[in-house]
């Protein structure tokens, strides 16, 4: 019976698989990794439906967030010459998260390593935004929109998911969980709950007075960046280091194509009638890299 039910799965996946790659031919083929891709986004759909009934207590949540937070941060030290920055950080967060919908300790923080160009957020409240991705900004709406985007994982509950998920995954109780590594959460969701977090951050941005040109800006960047070092269809901007670019090429195997993201921000502005506003420059910025002598 179950080895029936398998059977009759991985057919409908194929059969999902075939239809997906017709209407994207010209960017895919049919073949075992894309079954396996949708077999997976059907088990991770399926196991959204439990977790649902079974959500963790924010009480709950805030703790675990909390001690992978500690571990994270105390193998990622912050140094003094970083506080203006990280204080600049927290303050932008600040005002993103009082728009969020549920009211948890949330907290921001700045990693200090060139090779990090991603953000993620922690179940409870924290949200890290490295170097890397900090880079490629030039405004604080840019900035704005990355932390929201992080916050709506949070507020969306992608990240307690994950954490139920893992509990499952690992048999052990949600309490053994609270020395779950913080990495596991730098990894992208699905592609629905990434495009959910972009509707979701930026509105919650916007809602708190930033420009949603921003978000379009921030990803016309990263569709720059897709092509010259994913596709090697462009020209880079800038040179990078062999380290980021490496961090590029993940954060774009975990992320939908910065051009969707673009157009799906383009029609949200159309539909909410939102107001042109002037972005605002960053205030801080990491400090220019030290040239070779």
């Amino acid at each position: 019976m179950k080895r029936g039910i398998a059977l009759l799965l991985l057919f409908s996946a194929a059969g999902l698989a075939f239809y997906y790659s017709s209407r994207h031919n010209a960017q895919s083929s049919v073949g075992p990794e894309a079954i396996l891709n949708v077999v997976a986004d059907t088990e991770r759909e399926i196991s959204r439906v439990p977790l649902r009934l079974t959500r963790l207590s924010d009480q709950g949540e805030i703790r675990i967030g909390d001690a992978m937070a500690r571990a994270y941060l105390n193998r990622n030290p912050a140094g003094a010459d970083e506080d203006a920055l990280a204080h600049y950080i927290a303050t932008v967060g600040a005002t993103v998260a009082g728009r969020a919908r549920r009211k948890l300790p949330y907290r921001f923080h700045y990693i200090a390593d060139p090779s990090l160009v991603n953000a993620f957020a922690l179940p409870g409240g924290h949200v890290f935004i490295g170097e890397g991705l900090l880079r490629l900004m030039d405004t604080e709406d840019e900035l704005a929109s990355v932390l929201g985007h992080e916050l709506e994982h949070i507020d969306n509950y992608h990240c307690a998911e994950r954490v139920q998920l893992q509990a499952r995954l690992r048999h052990v109780p949600l309490s053994g969980l609270v020395q779950l590594p913080a990495e596991i959460f730098m990894a992208g969701y699905s592609k629905d709950q990434e495009l959910e977090a972009d509707r979701d951050g930026t509105a919650v941005a916007v809602m708190a007075g930033y420009s949603p040109s921003g978000a379009l800006h921030l990803f016309e960047k990263l569709g720059k960046l897709h092509r010259a070092y994913v596709l090697k269809a462009g020209n880079p901007d800038q040179e990078l280091s062999q380290v980021a670019i490496e961090g590029i090429i993940g954060y774009f195997r975990s992320h939908p194509l910065p051009e969707e993201r673009e157009q799906q921000v383009r029609e949200m502005i159309l539909e909410n009638h939102w107001p042109e506003r002037k972005e605002r420059a960053l205030r801080f910025r990491p400090k220019p890299f030290e040239s070779a002598r």
